[in-house]
């Protein structure tokens, strides 16, 4: 035991150490077009305008380290900060762990309803009520046995004083239609200033359920817009329309796995393509985002998805799509200690196993820069800390710690 303690303060001290150096020295690798893109793409999609794919590469000059802060998280999906500093970290098969904020205690919240953790379920992302300091209500979302198959649930309940139990838990809301697979659940939380909370749904992955994207009288292949009892909020651009749930704020989502405010208050959201056709988009209320009718993406065998296009009328365009894929899945804003960095979008990149900074100027990429590349893992999620740090979760159960040197 005592040389696993060593030998995992060696490690991390090794890391920073090395993070510092590459940060200062090694340049990033760049492809010949002059983005951080060095593959070619699957396809022969053009793109429909200027910077919408394979932006210019930038670098970070200010110096930053590295720290692995906590290991053994079993299989982490979603990170938030408690109010104190310490980490409130979900766990897919069914669970969330309370970790401190130098990540060296970790105690598991017992209580939870049953969840389906085959594939890409379980256990997934998880919120605070905007009054939490008052009522101690968390939000979180997983995949329920329900029906015939399962589906993506959101529920709340009340942490109990020491952390180690949630209680009155209640399901506030089930996106039906249940389907009996184990893939694109979306599933990201985010609250809004008013009060109101934003749930991705995916599309659940199969054929058969793909179209269900572009249909309104259902809840897969959506962002929604409920309030903390889980009913339509209130100025949704729905409510009252024949043929469309009021819950829907948008549709035509595959795999939303990434959903935040930024500065100015509006909602950005990541999905994953197939083979090819990563997005970034910005949500307005009441749009399609195109998913399976025009997709810069192509299928896994190698067909045209659908028709084949990229762009209908009556769809929203990406504001930048990545073709090879990144798999982007958790994203934040970041305000914190890095002033280069401030207002940036990071991405926790699975399959591209990195960090993806993106800067934006006037709701457009200008520039993509890809972080901690050389630890070869898949971040599930990244947080903006509130102590000004950036931190991120991996599958392999590592909490990181990103800081201005």
């Amino acid at each position: 035991m005592k040389f696993n303690i060593f030998y995992g303060t060696t490690l991390a001290f090794f890391l920073v150490l090395s993070s510092c150096q590459k940060n200062n020295a090694k340049a990033q690798e760049i492809g010949k077009d002059g983005s951080v893109e060095t593959e070619k793409p699957n396809s022969n999609y053009k793109p429909a305008f200027a910077g919408q794919t394979r932006i210019k590469a930038v670098k970070t000059s200010t110096p930053y380290k590295v720290e692995i802060i906590g290991e053994g998280l079993g299989r982490p999906w979603g990170v938030i900060n408690l109010p104190d500093g310490r980490f409130l970290i979900t766990e897919k098969t069914g669970f969330i762990n309370v970790v401190s904020h130098d990540g060296k205690q970790i105690t598991k919240i017992s209580g939870f309803p049953k969840v389906d953790s085959r594939g890409q379920g379980g256990m997934l992302d998880v919120a605070l009520d905007p009054d939490f300091k008052n009522n101690n209500t968390i939000y979180f979302s997983f995949s329920e046995p329900f029906g015939e198959g399962n589906l993506t649930s959101v529920a709340k309940g009340n942490l109990s004083a020491d952390l180690k139990r949630i209680e009155n838990v209640k399901v506030i809301f089930r996106a039906e239609p249940s389907y009996d697979g184990k893939l694109h659940y979306g599933s990201r939380l985010a609250f809004d200033k008013d009060g109101y909370l934003y749930v991705s749904t995916g599309e659940r992955s199969d054929k058969v359920t793909r179209a269900l994207a572009q249909k309104t009288d259902n809840y897969l292949g959506k962002i929604l817009r409920i309030t903390t009892d889980g009913k339509p909020a209130p100025g949704n651009p729905f409510i009252g329309k024949s043929g469309y749930k009021p819950e829907i704020y948008v549709y035509g989502l595959r795999n939303p796995q990434g959903t935040a405010f930024d500065s100015s208050g509006q909602l950005w959201e990541t999905e994953m393509g197939p083979k090819g056709g990563d997005e970034i988009n910005l949500i307005q209320p009441g749009k399609n985002y195109g998913w399976g009718d025009a997709t810069y993406g192509i299928e896994y065998s190698g067909d045209k998805v659908g028709k084949g296009i990229t762009q209908k009328e009556g769809t929203e365009q990406p504001v930048y799509y990545w073709d090879p894929v990144i798999s982007p899945s958790g994203i934040t804003f970041y305000t914190g200690n890095i002033d280069e960095w401030k207002n940036n979008l990071f991405i926790g990149c699975l399959s591209g196993e990195h960090i993806n900074r993106v800067i934006i100027k006037d709701n457009k990429v200008v520039g993509e820069e890809r972080l901690l590349e050389d630890q070869k893992e898949r971040f599930r999620d990244v947080l903006d800390g509130s102590d000004g740090n950036l931190y991120a979760i991996t599958d392999s159960g590592k909490l990181y710690r990103i800081s201005k040197q």
